[in-house]
């Protein structure tokens, strides 16, 4: 059951990215270009989805555990990084120069674009080399 709404969950999103068209890298860039064809649906996009968030998290905080888990996953800390600043740092370039993220380009793998199939193939690569470099900075932490 918990894997059917995961499913639900993903086709939710999915349908929603199509929709609102950010599965387009030439609709995300043209928001980042402010001097030239900047298109501002991308911030209606992501208001949309700061709203839904929002309301959201109100309802299922009321809850004492998740549907179909012992408890909720969060953070344990608060603590502002180099990891964490190096990793959105890398994560806004990225999407500044390819046009997507992660969570739009998997269901543009639709499309057949080949462009998505690097993107992600680039993604996979860098999870696999922050992995290795974790294990060599910190031995300590890895299982």
């Amino acid at each position: 059951m918990k894997l059917l709404f995961a499913l639900f969950a993903g086709l939710v999103f999915g349908v929603g990215i199509a929709v609102s068209g950010m599965m387009d890298p030439a609709k995300v860039l043209n928001f980042f270009d402010l001097a030239g064809t900047w298109d501002p649906s991308l911030a209606f996009v992501m208001g949309g989805a700061l709203m839904v968030t929002y309301t959201g998290y109100r309802l299922v905080w009321r809850r004492p555990a998740p549907l179909f888990a012992d408890r909720f996953q969060v953070p344990t800390t608060t603590t502002i990084d180099r990891r964490l600043i190096g990793g959105a740092a890398l994560f806004g370039i990225g999407w500044g120069i390819a046009g997507f993220c992660p969570g739009a380009a998997i269901p543009a793998l639709g499309t057949g674009r080949w462009e998505v199939v690097l993107f992600l193939a680039a993604v996979a690569v860098g999870f696999g080399l922050r992995r290795i470099l974790d294990a060599r900075l910190n031995p300590q932490t890895t299982g």
